[in-house]
């Protein structure tokens, strides 16, 4: 399973600030799980409220109540740098000088190590283990000289990787986006008051108009003088680089995410994955809810009957109780069950969004297999994922990625599956308009912004091509 990113909303000026903030993170409560928190400013004090789980769970009518003011960040987590604990959920507040000021950050730095080493050489003291906390030491240290605008910009010349971010003190609210645009950041409007979020979807909840993406390398400012738009230090790069995997898997489908519907996108990926590869089979099925739309696109292409042969349970929380150790596999059961008639004696092609470790569809394609399924075949649609992602996408190492590992012959065996086709990288890019502007690291160790880790990966001999 892919872990998902993190969540940022933010809005300036309106009376109902906490509890709209509320609503748009709860529209995005898929970029995670493990955290929320909501600060506000009403012009004097700053007001925070944070929590460990599922965003109805941290916050009550009675939470929401502490949050007063006009203007509010909220964030929700999963972590990608920093363990999952209360002390590394978002956002980060810090009080400097009398000010207080508020961080909410999507993304991952690269060279955390480096800076972190350099500060606490100067006597800084961290209490989180998250990189935000970070950027929020550079940030205060630039506010000695400089005012907020200007220590932001500061701060993002010494930061490197990827970083959207809310910053908020005093009655001054700033997003900024990456110089190469990895993950999305959204302007919209909601009664003349400015919105902010990752995915368009927690403007449409609260009937928000959305306006534009905020560009990479763009500081989008808000204060009492109104309203404007500066870019950060240095050129920004040729093109941007944003995360294909926000329109493969993260993102809601009926968001619009870096120009595109990312519902169309998915449908556009299935309908190239079944022109490069369609089996002889009985029905096109996917695996819900990730597998869906492309699998839509796909039976469409293949004019193949579509069918449901797996359910999925939505009302399992992320806390059921753990079942024993002879209950093998009983997680994967109780989120999804199949429709046996629809299986025994069948031959099935499968459509997914990804194959990262293999567990979970070893673990499916075995239940398929114990239900009679005369054929199963697998199709999916993107390319494999042979490298790490040091962006803010918690990909396994290297080696636990099956595709880094074993060529195509041998996933087949290792799955035991009838045949296994991942889309190729060009049918990819077939399926989105902006084709050259999109970071693909995960599939071919290109990485845009340098780390070491990255290094590593790019002398290693890539595995064998797993389109034939």
């Amino acid at each position: 399973m892919i872990r998902h990113e993190c969540g940022l909303f933010g809005i300036y000026g309106h009376e109902d600030a906490a509890r709209l903030t509320y609503f748009g993170l709860y529209a995005q409560q898929h970029r995670g799980q493990e955290s929320a928190g909501i600060v506000t400013w009403d012009g004097g004090a700053m007001y925070e409220y944070k929590g460990m789980g599922l965003v109805p769970d941290v916050f009550s009518e009675a939470a929401l109540g502490t949050l007063s003011g006009n203007t509010a960040i909220g964030h929700v987590r999963y972590s990608t740098t920093g363990r999952s604990h209360m002390r590394n959920a978002q956002p980060f507040v810090a009080h400097f000088r009398g000010q207080d000021i508020a961080v909410a950050h999507n993304g991952n730095l690269v060279n955390t190590a480096e800076l972190r080493e350099e500060l606490e050489s100067d006597g800084s003291i961290f209490s989180t283990t998250n990189d935000t906390e970070v950027f929020m030491h550079l940030l205060a240290r630039a506010l000695r000289t400089k005012t907020l605008v200007e220590a932001v910009r500061d701060t993002c010349s010494r930061v490197r990787g990827a970083y959207c971010l809310l910053v908020m003190s005093g009655n001054t609210l700033v997003a900024v986006r990456d110089p190469h645009g990895f993950h999305p950041l959204a302007l919209g409007r909601l009664d003349n008051s400015p919105v902010f979020a990752s995915e368009t979807c927690a403007f449409d909840l609260m009937e928000a108009d959305y306006e534009r993406s905020i560009a990479p390398g763009e500081m989008y400012i808000v204060d009492e003088q109104g309203e404007r738009s500066e870019q950060l230090h240095g050129p920004l790069p040729d093109k941007p680089r944003q995360c294909i995997f926000e329109l493969v898997y993260f993102a809601r489908p009926d968001s619009f995410v870096f120009g595109e519907q990312v519902y169309q996108c998915r449908k556009q990926m299935g309908w190239q994955l079944a022109h490069e590869s369609t089996p002889d089979v009985d029905f096109i099925m996917p695996f819900p809810d990730s597998g869906v739309y492309s699998a839509v696109g796909f039976a469409q292409c293949a004019e193949l009957p579509y069918e449901h042969a797996m359910i999925r349970n939505h009302y399992v929380g992320r806390t059921f109780i753990q079942p024993t150790q002879s209950m093998r596999n009983f997680g994967v059961r109780v989120k999804i069950n199949p429709v046996r008639s629809m299986i025994e004696g069948k031959k099935i092609c499968i459509v997914d969004d990804s194959i990262v470790r293999g567990t979970t569809m070893r673990t499916r394609v075995k239940k398929l297999r114990e239900l009679g399924a005369k054929e199963v075949h697998i199709r999916i649609s993107c390319p494999p994922v042979k490298f790490p992602c040091y962006y803010g996408i918690d990909f396994a190492s290297r080696g636990e990625l099956i595709a880094a590992s074993l060529d195509l012959p041998e996933i087949v065996r290792e799955l035991d599956v009838d045949s296994l086709h991942y889309l190729s990288i060009d049918g990819l890019l077939r399926s989105v308009m902006h084709s050259d502007s999109y970071c693909l690291a995960c599939f071919n160790g290109d990485y845009p912004v340098p780390c070491r880790e990255a290094g590593k990966h790019r002398l290693e001999q890539p595995c064998a091509a797993v389109n034939s």
